[in-house]
C-alpha cells in the first residue's frame, strides 16, 4: 500500500466509485427491472477466477429456459460470487438480478439462487455453529476482499440493501409451493436492512399457517436473526415460549432453543439443555440439515453441530 491510491484506506474510500455500498445504491430500478447489465460497472469488480464482465453472461444463462446451461451457470456463479464461502465484491452488484430470475425462473433452480443471495448478504458461517456465529451476518471490518480490496462488510451491507429494496418482490415468495422455494425465502429475507415492522409481521404470520417442518425453522432462525440484528427485546421471550411449550412440535421447539441461545447471553436452562441433549433431538439431524443455516456449520451434522457449539464452547468439536 505504498502509492496514493492507498492513502487513508478504507475511510477515503467511503462514498467513491469503488465502495460497493455507493455503487449498488445507485442503481436504478429500471436497471434492474430490465436486465440492462451494459449499465453495470462489471468491468471493475473482477471475481476470483476472472474479470467481472462474465458475471452477467452468467446471469443471462441462468435466466435462459436452458435448464442444463441455466444449472451449469449457476454452479459457477456459485463458485466465483461466494468463493469458499466469502462474499465477493462483484456478487452485490448481482443480487438485484438474482432476485428478479429467482422470481420467475428455472423452478428447480429458485431455492438455490434464493439461497446465493442470503449467502452474499452474510458473513462466512463455514464451521461457527456457536450462540455468536450462528445467526450473525456483518463481517470483520478489517476483511478485504482480495481480488478488489474491498472491505467486505462493505460488500455485505451492499447486498443486504439491495435485498431489502426488492422486499416487494420477496414477500409473495413465503406462499410458493415449492417448500424449498419458502425456505429459501425466509433465510433472504433474514438480512435485510430496513422496513423491519413489516418484514417481521410477515415472518410471523407465514409461521402460524406454514406446515413443513424444515420452513418453520427456517422462519424461526428468520426472525431470530432480524431481532438480534435490530435489538427486538420482545424476540428471546418469544423464543423462550416457543422452546419451553410441550405441545409444540419438535421441530420448533429445537429451531427456537437454537435461536434463543443466539439472542441472549443467559446461562443455559436445565430444561433447554436437556431439550437439546435428548436421544431425539439428535434423529433430527437429517431434518435440520436441510434448514439452510445449518449446512456452512457442518456439511453433515449442522444440527449435532450446534448444540456442541452451544452447550459446551470450550470443547473441541471432534474430527
Amino acid at each position: 500500500m505504498g502509492d496514493d491510491r492507498w492513502a487513508g484506506w478504507p475511510e477515503a474510500w467511503a462514498g467513491t466509485d469503488v465502495d460497493m455500498r455507493t455503487v449498488v445504491g445507485a442503481i436504478p430500478r429500471e436497471v434492474k427491472d430490465r436486465f440492462q447489465y451494459d449499465r453495470i460497472p462489471w468491468q471493475r469488480f473482477p471475481h476470483c477466477y476472472g474479470p467481472g464482465e462474465e458475471i452477467p453472461v452468467r446471469l443471462t444463462t441462468l435466466a435462459s429456459g436452458d435448464t442444463k446451461a441455466a444449472d451449469r451457470a449457476l454452479g459457477e456463479l456459485w463458485e466465483n460470487l461466494h468463493h469458499q464461502g466469502s462474499t465477493v465484491a462483484v456478487g452485490a452488484l448481482a443480487v438485484p438480478f438474482l432476485v428478479r430470475i429467482a422470481t420467475s425462473g428455472i423452478p428447480g433452480l429458485r431455492a438455490d439462487t434464493l439461497r446465493l443471495v442470503a449467502e452474499i448478504g452474510r458473513c462466512q458461517h463455514f464451521g461457527d455453529g456457536t450462540r455468536e456465529g450462528l445467526l450473525q451476518v456483518s463481517e470483520d471490518p478489517l476483511e478485504v476482499e482480495g481480488t478488489t480490496m474491498c472491505p467486505m462488510d462493505w460488500t455485505i451491507q451492499a447486498a443486504r440493501d439491495a435485498v431489502t429494496d426488492d422486499l416487494d418482490l420477496l414477500f409473495p415468495l413465503l406462499s410458493d409451493p415449492d417448500a424449498e422455494v419458502r425456505s429459501a425465502t425466509a433465510f433472504v429475507l433474514a438480512v435485510a436492512t430496513g422496513r423491519m415492522p413489516r418484514t417481521g409481521s410477515t415472518l410471523h404470520r407465514r409461521l402460524a399457517v406454514e406446515d413443513d417442518p424444515v420452513v418453520r425453522v427456517s422462519l424461526i432462525l428468520a426472525i431470530a436473526q432480524l431481532a438480534r440484528e435490530h435489538q427486538d427485546e420482545h424476540a428471546p421471550g418469544w423464543a423462550r415460549e416457543l422452546w419451553s411449550d410441550l405441545e409444540r412440535s419438535p421441530e420448533i421447539r429445537i429451531g427456537a432453543a437454537l435461536a434463543w441461545l443466539c439472542l441472549v447471553d443467559d446461562p443455559v436452562p436445565d430444561e433447554l439443555g436437556a431439550l437439546l441433549t435428548d436421544p431425539s433431538t439428535g434423529q433430527c439431524n437429517d431434518l435440520f440439515q436441510q434448514v439452510p443455516w445449518l449446512p456452512p456449520v457442518d456439511s453433515h451434522d449442522g444440527l449435532r453441530r450446534c448444540v456442541h457449539d452451544m452447550l459446551t464452547p470450550d470443547v473441541p468439536w471432534p474430527l
